[in-house]
């Protein structure tokens, strides 16, 4: 089966996204046939929502890549670029894990002393 990109309306903000060749792949996969009904940044919402958490935890930020604005659940520290969804599959995909940026950086918690 040949998967194309398609532009899907959000039931709840009614902005435009895309729906990727990837994601329907994926989709696919996992024996899901409908498609998505909300944007990536309404899904977050929705689902910190449907947890009980509260969704002023979800922060809005530009893309470090194309700009666009899209929300997060956690709030960026500035050292780290954010992405959106698809940008950060794009890089995703892009780049091998040993040679990201991330990898050079000392896990979470662990302090390097000089």
């Amino acid at each position: 089966m040949i998967f194309e990109d398609k532009i899907i309306t959000c039931r709840d903000c009614q902005g435009t996204f895309v729906f990727s060749a990837g994601e329907q792949q994926f989709f696919s996969t996992k024996g899901l046939v409908n498609e998505p009904k909300r944007c990536p940044n309404c899904r977050l919402v929705m689902r910190l929502q449907r947890s009980g958490e509260d969704t002023s935890r979800a922060v809005e930020v530009n893309c470090a890549e194309c700009g666009i604005a899209t929300k997060v659940p956690f709030q960026p520290k500035g050292y780290r670029p954010v992405y959106c969804t698809y940008c950060f599959q794009n890089k995703k995909l892009e780049t091998p894990p040993e040679t990201t940026e991330e990898s050079s950086l000392p896990p979470a918690g662990i302090h390097i002393t000089v």
